[in-house]
């Protein structure tokens, strides 16, 4: 199976949703992915933002070696 960055991106990663009670807004993380980490004051940006972190938290997996692309064709 070739896998690149769009495959790691469409596994079923858990995303759990906080909202902060004190402060307002939300948080979310991916329990799967260590310190994978983001906040937003809405719920519409939370999950822009959620993405965004889970794209830039594998391209960083990649990089340091935790995860495998196959760029052959």
């Amino acid at each position: 199976m070739r896998k690149n960055l769009d495959y790691y991106m469409t596994l079923p990663y858990r995303l759990e949703i906080i909202p902060d009670t004190e402060e307002g807004g939300y948080a979310a993380r991916f329990p799967e992915l260590t310190g994978c980490i983001t906040c937003s004051d809405t719920l519409e940006g939370l999950w822009a933002n959620a993405l965004e972190a889970k794209r830039l938290w594998l391209e960083a997996a990649v990089e340091d070696g935790l995860l495998t692309i196959n760029n052959k064709l």
